[in-house]
């Protein structure tokens, strides 16, 4: 059965230089086409962590030894990240379907998602970007330029911004247009350049979403029958790691927030996976999530592999 699927793709399987990413997308571009060959329809979203720090931290190196180059907003990396990756992507998975002799228009959405202001995330901002600087750098970075700084993992000291909940998504009436008429769509890239609106006005703030969410409200506006999650295991697991380790095939809403209340899931990696999932599968009856790895998509649609998520 046709179903119409958003797949949400970290951005570490795209790799951490421009030639990295050009070869990874070659391969990445192969199970979404297989997923568009089955006969879905396919939307595609994806992570920007190491893409987006690799532009930020290029240009506070540029600002600080070349004369007259200014600093980058965050929101302006994330816009740059989306270019990029998009560009990669959407000329990766157009060289994939004309190989197998399919001709489908791929188009890449610089996309602004819409973020509360009042969130109390931008409170209590946890999520480091940008380079490492020592303790007196950082400390005099925050006191020149108010940034929020924060000593991570013993690896230095470095920027921390907000990471607030999608609220909307401002070109949802462009991507579902292309949507309607065929197109593969790359959208909300890195969770979306982050905005809050004023009046007629959005203005980009300094903050990451959370791809995850992002890719969950996208699937939730385009009223899709199943959002993706892709990861670097094949399924989700309780105790992982441990002894009595126990892989998942099939979560109920309460068993999710059960095991995410338990404390099984990391907080960096399988958490925010889980916590969109379950927020698209109780979004409308009948949706369902899957948290599975890339190269194991098709048989994750087809019930042979993966964790599916969805009310019962």
């Amino acid at each position: 059965m046709k179903q119409k699927i958003v797949v949400a793709l970290g951005g570490n399987a795209l790799g951490n230089s421009p030639d990295e990413q050009l070869k990874l997308v070659k391969e990445t571009a192969k199970p979404i086409v297989d997923l568009i060959q089955e006969g879905h329809q396919v939307i595609l979203a994806h992570g920007n962590g190491p893409q987006v720090g690799m532009i930020n931290l290029g240009m506070e190196t540029a600002s600080k030894s070349v004369a007259a180059t200014p600093e980058m907003p965050f929101p302006e990396c994330g816009a740059m990240s989306q270019g990029y990756i998009g560009y990669h992507l959407q000329n990766a998975i157009r060289e994939e379907l004309l190989n197998r002799e399919m001709t489908m228009p791929v188009a890449t959405v610089v996309t602004q998602v819409i973020v509360d202001k009042d969130d109390q995330a931008f409170k209590n901002p946890t999520k480091p970007i940008g380079a490492f600087y020592s303790k007196d750098e950082a400390l005099k970075l925050q006191a020149e330029k108010g940034f929020d700084m924060v000593e991570d993992a013993g690896r230095g000291w470095r920027r921390v911004v907000p990471s607030p909940i999608p609220v909307d998504v401002a070109e949802k009436t462009t991507v579902k247009t292309l949507v309607d008429n065929g197109h593969v769509v790359i959208t909300v890239g890195g969770g979306g350049i982050p905005v809050v609106q004023e009046g007629n006005r959005l203005i980009g703030v300094p903050a990451v979403i959370d791809k995850d969410f992002a890719s969950g409200k996208m699937a939730e506006i385009l009223d899709a029958d199943y959002l993706i999650i892709l990861t670097a295991v094949e399924q989700v697991a309780i105790n992982y790691g441990k002894a009595d380790e126990k892989w998942l095939s099939t979560l109920s809403i309460d068993e999710a927030e059960q095991y995410m209340n338990e404390g099984h899931f990391a907080p960096g990696s399988m958490l925010p996976k889980v916590k969109a999932a379950v927020t698209f599968a109780k979004s409308k009856p009948g949706r369902k999530a899957l948290i599975t790895s890339l190269e194991r998509a098709k048989e994750g649609i087809q019930g042979k592999t993966g964790t599916v998520i969805m009310v019962q």
